[in-house]
């Protein structure tokens, strides 16, 4: 009768009164049998489909060209055109609607296809290889969970430790200050373990937590292999390198975008990365000439690709760190790597670049004559820089187009697949059509296992994707990939048999048609030769299967909207439900998503405090060095700094602090565009300023509350300054908005702060 207890189906033996007629049955741990290879997974960020040496660029990436000299390279693989649905396709083996990642994390539709979370009916690879006994772990950007449930509050059903985890390091946001990020170990914030005076840099720290993890686990179960998902944040901006790497790049890009672009695509072309005929496709719309930029837009653009170039070199010199220490081990020859891009290479620096990023998401665009005086700042922690169109289309070479479009620039992603127990030509290239859905289904094969038909007590979405270890084996096979959908903010795309049909539109400001292009890919890779006039019965009959795809894979309704989800009301049991916001100290960092929503709003904070005459410090901040806004006490007077991107506002109340005060007041009230910060003490004024203009967006980094980080919003303090008196509670209360045009700056405002983060 025990046995029908729920949970003791394992027991194989047999239970009777007593010991002497009962058969003892061990329950068996689970493994995957012997020789099951480690798994690695190692996904860059917005890495163009030429940026690696190996597949056609003179960057320096000798560690992923020494993946690509001992495996193989897949030149026709496909992803989506941002990163959170390309992360959810990878790691479920489904497409990004069907498991309800229609765009970033951050953005929910009211349909099963965009709710800002993976579906616990469509297992990720961690949550399934936990089952047959492989230890898991991640690293880096995950952005797989809606950005509200991203502080201590939780909840944390979507981290990455409850889904299919054991351990994890890394950053849960779209993006990350790579001197200064926002860290999270397992299911808590913690602060980063140095500076960047002190050399710290995140690229570094998730490398040393990787091989942390793997020596964790093999020292103790060295029988137990292991499946890894490395998610750098580079190379998404900001691009930020350690002094040596960006001096060894200095002049290196004078030549400029147009002879790089040229030079990387007759490598590709001799590499045989690309076929025979492929045309160099067109500068984009937008991208200038080399030659006729002026000479302070040649030396400043030089400079931000040397920023970038810097960032890769330094990310693959920790990929190799990694390799390294798994061929110490023993390891590496029956570890299957996969490396690969969520994108194509980022469009988000706009046509000059950006010192600060965020200035393109508030539709400022500084000119070269504007920002060359800062030109010493890229690349370091004081600048959030991001470098221009031109440079990113070389990066996408021979491709046009970018990262948010499903053209060939958005979503051709270079693939390298090593595991020299298996590939017996190493070095080959394979050009079989294939997509990103098809990763989860080739580590499965590899194991030799299938995937489970319920998982933790659900029902399992049927995986769409199909391996693609059949290619390591049969170089000239015909592809198993015949068909794939695309959809992203209104740009869609599909292929069927190397025909490809595809629109583009410009999300970041809604404009664009959907005049439906049509390219036949094995005579034309790079999108250039339009046959919509030539074929429009191909065309219709592409059009007609694309409904019927985005339709199977529950990609419906069509959703062409952008910052308009963001209008969609607040819901409740949220941060964000009803326009207060109050701290009792101490609190953990608030990350962006579920922090006070500031912008473009009027609001009123107050700290309740006990100080005595001396006790200073921070009562709130929200951002960075390079833009933010804080609240704070200094000399015994109130502070308030509105930092725009450099641009310090700062008001100072006229009288000190008197030691029996209990409310410290910042009020800013919006006028348009602008806006005015008064300061009160126990409700008296005591000085205002005028802020010139408003932020739409400060920051991709959260806030704090009693005291700040290292890097400091301010210049008037540094470090943390943590407040030294007794701070009882700060509340925010934001004013309802009073227009339509505010609600719809309001949306505009969460929608490009959502486009950093991808």
């Amino acid at each position: 009768m025990s046995n029908e207890i729920p949970g003791r189906e394992w027991f194989q033996g047999t239970i009777g009164q007593t010991l002497a007629d009962s058969e003892p049955h061990f329950r068996p741990n689970p493994h995957p049998g012997e020789g099951a290879p480690n798994v690695l997974v190692i996904l860059y960020d917005d890495l163009g489909f030429g940026h690696l040496n190996c597949f056609g660029s003179t960057l320096h990436t000798p560690n992923a060209d020494r993946l690509a000299a001992g495996g193989v390279r897949f030149t026709n693989f496909h992803v989506t055109p941002v990163c959170s649905p390309t992360r959810a396709c990878l790691l479920t083996g489904r497409n990004h609607h069907t498991v309800g990642m229609r765009a970033v994390s951050n953005m929910q539709s009211g349909f099963p296809s965009a709710v800002a979370e993976v579906s616990r009916n469509a297992g990720m690879i961690g949550e399934v290889l936990q089952q047959e006994g492989y230890g898991t772990w991640a690293v880096g950007k995950w952005h797989l969970t809606n950005m509200e449930e991203t502080s201590a509050a939780g909840p944390f059903h979507q981290w990455p430790t409850q889904r299919g985890f054991d351990r994890y390091y890394g950053f849960l946001q779209g993006e990350t200050d790579q001197f200064h990020p926002e860290l999270t170990y397992d299911q808590h914030h913690v602060t980063p373990p140095a500076t960047p005076e002190e050399g710290y840099h995140v690229s570094e720290d998730l490398v040393d937590h990787a091989i942390g993890f793997i020596r964790d686990s093999k020292s103790v179960r060295p029988d137990r292999p292991f499946f890894g998902y490395v998610a750098f944040g580079a190379t998404h901006a900001p691009h930020h390198a350690p002094p040596e790497y960006l001096e060894k790049y200095r002049g290196a890009f004078d030549e400029g975008w147009d002879v790089f672009r040229q030079r990387w695509y007759e490598r590709q072309l001799e590499m045989g990365i690309i076929p025979e005929g492929t045309q160099l496709a067109p500068r984009n719309d937008g991208v200038n000439a080399w030659d006729d930029l002026s000479d302070n837009e040649r030396k400043l653009f030089a400079r931000m690709q040397e920023a970038f170039a810097a960032f890769l070199d330094h990310t693959d010199a920790q990929i190799g760190r990694l390799l390294d220490t798994l061929e110490e081990m023993g390891e590496l020859d029956n570890t299957l790597v996969l490396l690969t891009s969520d994108n194509g290479a980022s469009q988000e620096g706009g046509p000059n670049g950006q010192i600060h990023e965020m200035l393109f998401f508030n539709m400022r665009f500084d000119s070269a004559d504007e920002m060359i005086a800062h030109i010493d700042d890229i690349g370091t922690p004081n600048a959030h820089n991001n470098y221009p169109w031109g440079w990113s289309q070389a990066g996408n070479t021979p491709n046009k187009w970018y990262k948010q479009n499903t053209h060939a620039g958005g979503v051709r992603s270079p693939l390298i697949v090593h595991w020299p127990d298996k590939v017996s030509d190493a070095g080959g290239l394979r050009h079989q059509f294939h997509h990103v859905i098809d990763l989860a289904p080739t580590i499965y094969e590899a194991i030799g296992i299938t995937p489970p038909d319920q998982l933790n007590g659900l029902e399992q979405i049927p995986i769409a994707g199909t391996p693609l270890l059949y290619a390591i084996d049969e170089p000239d096979a015909p592809s198993t990939r015949r068909v794939q959908y695309f959809e992203m903010m209104g740009m869609r795309a599909i292929v069927e048999d190397g025909w490809k049909a595809v629109t583009r539109r410009n999300p970041l400001d809604g404009s664009g048609t959907d005049d439906w292009e049509l390219y036949y890919l094995p005579e034309d890779f790079s999108e250039c030769n339009d046959l919509a006039t030539a074929e429009p019965d191909k065309l219709a009959h592409l059009i007609e299967l694309w409904w019927f795809e985005v339709g199977r894979y529950g990609g419906l309704p069509f959703d062409e909207r952008t910052m308009e989800l963001f209008r969609t009301p607040r819901q409740p049991h949220t941060p964000h439900a009803s326009g207060r916001y109050r701290y009792v100290p101490p609190v953990s960092h608030i990350p962006a998503g579920a922090d006070p929503a500031l912008a473009g709003r009027s609001w009123t904070m107050t700290a309740r405090v006990t100080r005595a005459p001396g006790q200073d410090g921070i009562l709130f901040t929200s951002g960075t060095q390079n833009s933010g806004l804080t609240f704070f006490v200094k000399d015994d007077r109130l502070w308030f700094d509105y930092n725009a991107f450099g641009d310090h506002t700062v008001v100072t109340s006229e009288v000190t602090i008197p030691a029996d005060a209990r409310e410290l007041t910042a009020r800013l009230e919006r006028t348009g565009r602008t806006g005015v910060i008064e300061l009160r003490i126990d409700g008296d004024p005591c000085g205002s300023a005028d802020i010139p203009w408003l932020m739409r967006m400060s920051s991709s980094t959260g806030s704090d509350v009693g005291h700040g980080t290292e890097t400091a919003v301010s210049r008037e303090y540094t470090g943390r300054f943590p407040f030294a008196g007794t701070l009882h509670e700060l509340v925010i209360d934001l004013d309802p908005t009073r227009s339509e045009r505010e609600r719809q700056e309001q949306a505009q405002a969460q929608f490009d702060s959502e486009m950093t983060r991808q």
